[in-house]
């Protein structure tokens, strides 16, 4: 990783994204880590997390999570999640966060020198190439360690740098000891090792 100790730093973290990629390399993700492993890095002014949440359920597993980073250095940026019906009758939910990460990235790109995206999501190229058109440096965040790649080939190719999520386990992933196998029953006994981001209930449009 290459980085500047004076450089203004922001992380823009797709929740679901980055889970998805985590899961399919084999560890979770320590979000305490991953934000004192920036801070050293360089001056880290913002780290943002994307996802959206269902309305209509009571205790979202992923409500401790969310409330957990609101309170340890995270911006959080959530919408509900949308329910719908696709042509062939399926019932699918929408939760799809691109457009307001595309949003806040171009909004703060002129008190920032590096954007780190944490996604491999191809649609966020044109986004890249618009903040390196104001002379930002953007680093892009996923894996080629799994079959198929977790990151989009034109993606990679227009960021500054690309880190491979596989090679930060050893820096910013959980104990395996402190994992658990269920989720808790009630957030409020819970610690933030108790949880983390799932996709398995959502399958974004």
């Amino acid at each position: 990783m290459h980085f500047y100790q004076g450089e203004r730093l922001a992380l823009f973290i797709d929740g679901a994204n980055l889970y998805a990629t985590s899961k399919a390399l084999g560890f979770d993700v320590d979000y305490k880590r991953l934000l004192a492993l920036f801070r050293q890095k360089a001056q880290l002014v913002r780290a943002l997390y994307y996802t959206a949440l269902s309305e209509d359920q009571e205790y979202s597993s992923i409500r401790p999570l969310i409330d957990w980073l609101d309170y340890n250095g995270f911006t959080m940026v959530t919408k509900p999640t949308k329910e719908f019906t696709d042509a062939q009758g399926r019932r699918k939910i929408k939760g799809n966060m691109d457009i307001e990460l595309a949003v806040d990235a171009m909004r703060l790109a002129d008190t920032l020198d590096h954007i780190v995206l944490f996604s491999g999501d191809g649609d966020f190229r044109g986004l890249v190439a618009a903040l390196q058109q104001k002379g930002k440096r953007v680093s892009v965040i996923s894996t080629l360690q799994t079959q198929p790649a977790m990151v989009a080939d034109e993606l990679r190719r227009q960021a500054d740098q690309f880190i491979d999520l596989a090679d930060l386990e050893q820096l910013i992933g959980r104990d395996a000891s402190a994992r658990v196998v269920r989720e808790p029953r009630s957030a409020r006994h819970a610690s933030p090792r108790d949880f983390h981001e799932s996709d398995a209930s959502q399958e974004e449009v």
